[in-house]
């Protein structure tokens, strides 16, 4: 069964336009990318609330004495 409207329908085509051929590079992200980046230290308040689990998990596991 032919589709009998392809031949009067406009053909498809890309365009492709000028700005999308040559984009500039963001300089600021280029350089950051390069730069190595560490870990990241906790804030007070995590270090503050992994030490208080850690306390509660020492006194609710039972001793082996």
């Amino acid at each position: 069964m032919a589709n009998k409207t392809l031949g009067t329908r406009q053909k498809l085509s890309f365009r492709i336009e000028p700005s999308q051929l040559a984009k500039p590079r963001n300089p600021v992200a280029v350089a950051a990318k390069q730069r190595a980046a560490g870990p990241h230290r906790k804030t007070a308040s995590a270090v503050r609330q992994s030490a208080r689990r850690e306390v509660k998990k020492k006194l609710d596991e039972p001793s082996q004495d």
